[in-house]
């Protein structure tokens, strides 16, 4: 695969909030998906919530207007993936999963394929060893929501090949994205950064310290971050979170990576941010 190949279908794997919103970036770019999840049901509101989130994303002028849309075909099966310009897997946050499915996907793709996990902080290298091709496998780490976020962290693992990388930095200039390359690492430099911050702010709420509201207003008005971390919290998703916490706190051991009480209290207690209506703030009755 070359760096000038036109990418026209590429097959997405997980129809949760991040396949769903890197589909919707991609099908508004022009490039065809083929949508896999294991569940009917997931995929059926992953149909209506990409519908809602091309709309939203064609009244702020966020999708490039002088491309016809990519078609969408959603499945249950990945008996398609041979014919995939690249494949994105955006399953739950659990490397073990990950790895099974990143193993499956590497014994029906075409070598030379990008083979890429979207995840917030496992490292490549501990998903290589179960991909037929290693140099074919590295990261992508999306920000929510895709279409509105220009800018995209790549992972380049130990093993990457660089015909590979440089034909994912190809297919991230085509959906219009910035690639920004770093070295695999437990939470590479997003990850590694926010969500501790996250979990220290909603200990300072837990703390009673200040409201949710005044830690969020604070963190806009005097240190300029743009939606404040707590908003941010019920964007990502709280139980998205927690994971990406508890997966960072395995791999570093450092205590300020732990999941604070109170965001594992909203994740018993169903409150999950935008998703399911409630987190943080209150939403209404969620979205896709």
């Amino acid at each position: 695969m070359t760096t000038d190949q036109q990418f026209h279908r590429i097959a997405v794997l997980g129809a949760g909030v991040m396949g769903s919103g890197i589909t919707t970036l991609a099908l508004g770019s022009g490039v065809s998906v083929d949508l896999v999840d294991v569940d009917t049901r997931t995929l059926d509101r992953a149909r209506s919530g990409i519908r809602t989130q091309l709309r939203h994303a064609q009244l702020l002028g966020a999708l490039p207007g002088d491309r016809p849309q990519g078609e969408l075909t959603t499945s249950v099966s990945m008996s398609g993936l041979a014919h995939a310009d690249a494949v994105i897997e955006a399953i739950t946050e659990d490397a073990g999963l990950k790895a099974k499915v990143l193993g499956e996907v590497s014994e029906l793709v075409r070598p030379g394929t990008p083979v890429i996990s979207n995840t917030s902080g496992i490292p490549i290298d501990e998903l290589a060893g179960a991909v037929r091709r290693p140099e074919d496998l590295l990261g992508t780490h999306f920000m929510n929501p895709t279409y509105l976020i220009s800018m995209v962290e790549v992972i380049r693992g130990p093993r990457t090949g660089d015909a590979v990388l440089a034909a994912t930095q190809a297919l991230l200039t085509t959906l219009r994205r910035k690639a920004v390359v770093v070295r695999d690492a437990p939470g590479f430099v997003t990850s590694r950064l926010l969500h501790p911050m996250i979990n220290d702010a909603a200990r300072i709420v837990a703390e009673g310290t200040a409201t949710v509201e005044d830690v969020d207003t604070l963190m806009q008005g005097c240190l300029g971050h743009p939606t404040g971390p707590l908003r941010t919290a019920d964007l990502i998703g709280i139980d998205n979170l927690v994971d990406a916490l508890d997966a960072l706190y395995e791999r570093t051991g450092e205590k300020r990576n732990s999941p604070c009480e109170l965001l594992r209290e909203k994740v018993r207690a169903g409150e999950l941010g935008r998703k399911s209506g409630r987190g943080f703030y209150d939403y209404g009755e969620g979205i896709s």
